[in-house]
Order: structure tokens, then sequence, then C-alpha cells
């Protein structure tokens, strides 16, 4: 793997770990005045990591220019990790199925974007 992959990476986690604090913070500020249900919140949070990983994955493939897929997955699988970690050591507790779902819906978003990053600068090169 080259140098400017492994940079691309990188961006892809600042990236996603800028968007997710940003977004807790707006969670907070939600959750402090209005009166979101457990429920709609669920899904917000779900769609804010969506989101996340999928413009972190186009970072990730913008910066790397070629094997977007791997990109997408090592920048995926990074929060992945960096998630379960949190999880384990802080809280000592595993995932559960619930969240294997989810994060595995997490690696194929950032690998989507990851994909799609590259083939923008493949067609920018070529136009």
């Amino acid at each position: 793997m080259k140098n400017n992959h492994l940079m691309a990476i990188v961006y892809g986690w600042v990236a996603i770990l800028v968007l997710v604090l940003l977004s807790s913070m707006l969670l907070s500020v939600l959750i402090r005045f209005t009166n979101v249900s457990e429920f709609t919140l669920s899904y917000i949070t779900l769609t804010i990591g969506l989101l996340s990983l999928f413009i972190g994955g186009v970072i990730a493939g913008l910066k790397g220019k070629e094997k977007g897929w791997i990109l997408g997955s090592l920048t995926g699988i990074g929060f992945t990790l960096l998630t379960f970690f949190i999880q384990y050591l802080g809280y000592n507790a595993m995932f559960s199925l619930q969240q294997l779902i989810f994060h595995i819906t997490y690696i194929l978003a950032a690998m989507i974007g990851s994909i799609i990053g590259v083939n923008l600068i493949v067609s920018n090169k070529k136009a």
C-alpha cells in the first residue's frame, strides 16, 4: 500500500471523527431543547453515521485516487475498530447483533463513498 493511500485513509478517519463530533453536539442540543423520542433518535443517529462514513469514504477516495473499495473498506473498518475498542475497553461490552449489522452497513457506506470519490477524480481527469 502506498503512502498516499495511508494518508487518504487518515483523511477519511479525521473527516468521520469531525462529522461525528459535530453531529453529537447538535444531537445533544436537539435532545435538550426538544421532545425527541428514543425511537426517532435511533434513526437520526443511524442516518448521521451512514452519512459520516459515506463522506469520509468520499474524502478517502478523492485523496487516494485509486483502489476505492480498499480505501473505503479500511476507512470503515478503522472506524468500527475504534468504536469496538471504546465500547469494549470503556464499557466492558461486546457488539450486539444489531450493532454488528449497523457497522457492516457503515463499512459498506464508506466503501461506496470511496468508490464514488475515486471515480470523481477519474472523470475529472478525462474531462
